[in-house]
């Protein structure tokens, strides 16, 4: 096994968050981080400096081996905001704040199309330039249909919906597809 800098790995131990969750379990019961942290930092209490190197290269080493399992995954705050934008439209059980706290929960994205695509009764399912897809699902007839390059803005409303706005108009009532 290649040597580990302690220096490297102790910092990016800090941003570590689990990506599997128990069957069945609670939020409340949920950990924010994993007992390899709780277990690595257990190591700053030791007094004897040998033993604390010991432990620290011991407990470094067990995060490591599980990080090569993928039984652990480490991000920062960057990253996690970045696949909860990514995710936003979908919904999700509650886990335990892995992807940030509820403060870091995202209410609204700003985006551009790239396609767009009306039905019969005239409702739009549009392609954004991340490939995510939204659906209309109410009745809102705008001013100006919405075409490839506008911008839009989607924002969290009600019972699992969202409302989108494109360049600035009347909100219609979407959801995510895919």
């Amino acid at each position: 096994m290649p040597q580990l800098s302690l220096r490297r790995i102790a910092p990016i131990a800090v941003l570590a968050c689990v990506l599997s969750v128990p069957a069945g379990a609670k939020d409340k019961d949920l950990q924010l981080r994993p007992a390899q942290i709780d277990e690595l930092f257990a190591c700053r209490t030791i007094t004897d400096p040998t033993e604390r190197l010991a432990c620290f290269d011991r407990e470094v080493g067990e995060l490591a081996a599980a990080d090569q399992a993928r039984e652990i995954v480490f991000t920062d705050r960057e990253t996690a905001q970045k696949a909860r934008r990514g995710l936003f439209g979908f919904s999700f059980p509650k886990l335990g704040g892995i992807f940030g706290g509820d403060e870091d929960e995202v209410k609204n994205i700003e985006t551009v199309i790239a396609a767009v695509r009306a039905d019969r009764s005239g409702k739009f399912t549009i392609t954004m330039e991340d490939g995510a897809v939204w659906a209309q699902i109410d009745t809102t007839r705008l001013p100006r249909d919405p075409k490839p390059g506008d911008k839009v803005e989607i924002r969290t409303a009600s019972m699992g919906s969202y409302f989108a706005s494109v360049n600035g108009q009347r909100s219609m009532r979407m959801i995510r597809q895919r």
